[in-house]
């Protein structure tokens, strides 16, 4: 056997540089590179590794957590089938990276995460920023990866690896079984060298399969939908990470059953399509949350049914309901006691297409599911019309971008109460032009996955709509995509707090506590002026070109010079925080109230509330 002489690190980059991903006969790379920030547990190591490596290239990220939300960015634009490498020294950088792992797993998104370690040879223990164990010598921080990660690994000897890295690459590229996949390796591991097979090194392909379900739940499949009466279709984000547009487009049309969209899910259809319900459950349209309602037979298509999705388990009322789940993952397949068709989404809807025969829902349905589609866009025009105040709605703002923006442009965020509102009112035009990140929902994840959606489609404009309470938890890579000269549009909204969740504690009766960014009264109350913040200026100070708005139409100039900037450019604009659609039908979400308070507002939301709790349903 040839052997070749590498270091742990060495030969872990070289290997990762061979990786490649196919389907359908399209073949990439399967890493673009390795994020990372360099300490003494991986300087030595992984950062000479790459110094050296032609053909894999490092880039320098500002925070940990931000390198994995950038990967998860670039692997969501990509529809899993690329993504990157993350490395960081031991201690505070490696568990830095633990968030954005958790959101990469929830997502079903792969990344790779490379934690520096502690000495695999314990005689200089305790080392900087070691956690130590009385219990065990065999611990460190990185244990903590174990919970959020699909598989997760630490290599105490060179040989170790020869066996550990097909295993990651296993998993990362299984559409039913990927996220995040942890590989500790002590720093002395990682500048160790050793005799590693030629043959690791060699170009690998992984082939990405397109599972076809099985044939007799397929056919009780057909038969389900063909006695249906008012089916209607969840098409989750596995319809779009299958490329299943087209399929599920042909197959609405075939049939004429109506599609709500989850957040992951939306853009599955174009907005305008007449067999369009859009967003569905405790942020959904009119339409969608009317039709689930009384729906016989749901067929969820690439979901994980989040309590979003179901409302809190009260949109689905009619006592007969039935569930057929297409996914490839059969942990979600089986949910809700469905009738499971575990496989690829597209195949599996080009088989059914083929299978249904002349199957159509009534007339009269199809036009209502059309009437539908109708008035929530007329519904969403009004939403957008600028009202005569000097300051906008959040709804306002959303349809400028939106009406401004090109059909292949991308609007992206994760979190605050903006996610509601797009959901609701956003026209997606394209299937990859809604980017949200709502399995974590994860705050900070916004410029850094605005970053990495960018990189992996550079010729789509991206806007990243946030917050001031998701700019002030990471505005830090602004700064690696000047380094980088990747430009995104970051519309930053100032509500002066956290304006989601203070709308929801309005609505448990604790009248926004705590989620105002105000002075401390001399009463001891944070409910003083607000704060002296310039969010412009610090992007400013960050290096991106800032515009600030004070109204719409200072908003649609700053959209178009936004627009001619080369570099990474911000809009800044007030917005009140009152919205400007409520929600409609069985739009509930499920925040446990107070049994007892001394609050009238409380009282009154326990009530409330426990009339919502009888409208939940277990589906047996």
């Amino acid at each position: 056997m040839k052997t070749k002489r590498l270091t742990v690190a060495q030969a872990t980059i070289e290997f990762l540089k061979n990786q490649y991903s196919e389907r359908d006969g399209v073949e990439q790379p399967f890493f673009a590179g390795c994020f990372g920030i360099f300490g003494h547990g991986n300087l030595a190591g992984f950062g000479q590794a790459l110094q050296q490596t032609t053909g894999f290239r490092y880039y320098m990220v500002r925070n940990e957590q931000a390198a994995v939300h950038t990967a998860v960015g670039y692997a969501k634009m990509k529809n899993r089938l690329s993504t990157f490498a993350c490395t960081s020294s031991i201690g505070p950088g490696a568990t830095n990276m633990i968030t954005a792992a958790a959101g990469a797993t929830i997502n079903r998104l792969p990344v790779l995460l490379m934690p520096g370690d502690l000495f695999a040879k314990r005689l200089v223990a305790p080392v900087l920023q070691q956690l130590e164990s009385a219990a065990s010598q065999d611990f460190s921080v990185n244990d903590c990866f174990k919970p959020v990660s699909k598989y997760w690994d630490r290599i105490n000897r060179p040989g170790q690896l020869i066996t550990s890295l097909p295993e990651v690459m296993r998993v990362l590229t299984s559409p039913a079984d990927t996220g995040a996949v942890t590989l500790c390796i002590p720093q002395d591991v990682q500048a160790e060298a050793f005799d590693f097979p030629e043959e690791l090194f060699e170009n690998r392909v992984w082939h990405i399969p397109r599972p076809r379900p099985d044939a007799n739940a397929l056919m009780r499949a057909v038969e389900w939908i063909r006695s249906a009466k008012k089916p209607i279709i969840i098409a989750g984000g596995g319809v779009i990470y299958s490329e299943a547009e087209k399929a599920l487009a042909s197959f609405v049309h075939q049939t004429g059953i109506p599609v709500g969209e989850t957040f992951s899910g939306k853009g599955s259809l174009p907005y305008d399509d007449p067999h369009n319900l859009g967003a569905t459950g405790a942020t959904g349209t009119e339409g969608a949350n009317a039709i689930s309602t009384e729906a016989d037979l749901v067929i969820g298509i690439g979901t994980r049914y989040s309590d979003f999705t179901t409302a809190s388990k009260t949109a689905f009322q009619n006592e007969n309901v039935k569930f057929i789940n297409i996914n490839i993952t059969e942990f979600d397949a089986h949910k809700h006691s469905a009738l499971a068709l575990t496989g690829d989404a597209k195949v599996i809807l080009e088989e059914l297409a083929e299978k249904i025969g002349s199957f159509k829902v009534d007339e009269d349905y199809r036009q209502k599911v059309a009437g539908f589609n109708k008035s929530w866009d007329e519904k969403v025009a009004v939403a957008y019309q600028a009202d005569d105040t000097a300051i906008p709605s959040q709804a306002e703002v959303i349809g400028a971008v939106n009406t401004f923006s090109d059909a292949k442009d991308v609007v992206l965020c994760a979190s605050g109460s903006a996610p509601g509102d797009l959901h609701k009112l956003w026209r997606t035009r394209n299937s990859k032009g809604f980017h949200l990140e709502y399995g974590y929902s994860c705050m900070g994840y916004e410029i850094s996955g605005g970053l990495g959606a960018k990189m992996a489609c550079p010729d789509r404009e991206i806007y990243v709509i946030l917050g001031d309470g998701g700019y002030l938890m990471m505005p830090s890579e602004i700064i690696t995509s000047l380094q980088e000269r990747f430009k995104i549009t970051i519309i930053l909204i100032d509500n002066k707090g956290f304006a989601s969740i203070g709308g929801l504690s309005k609505s448990i009766g604790s009248e926004g506590f705590g989620t105002q960014y105000s002075y401390r009264n001399p009463d001891g109350k944070l409910e003083g002026e607000p704060l002296p913040v310039d969010l412009a200026m610090n992007a400013q100070s960050l290096g991106a070109k800032v515009y600030k708005a004070t109204n719409i139409a200072t908003f649609n100039e700053a959209l178009e010079q936004a627009k001619q900037e080369i570099q990474t450019t911000v809009v800044y604009i007030e917005t009140v925080p009152e919205r400007k659609m409520a929600g409609y039908g069985h739009a509930w979400w499920d925040v446990p109230i107070a049994e007892v308070s001394e609050s009238e507002g409380v009282q009154q939301a326990f009530e409330n509330y426990t009339e919502q709790k009888k409208k939940q349903r277990y589906f047996l």
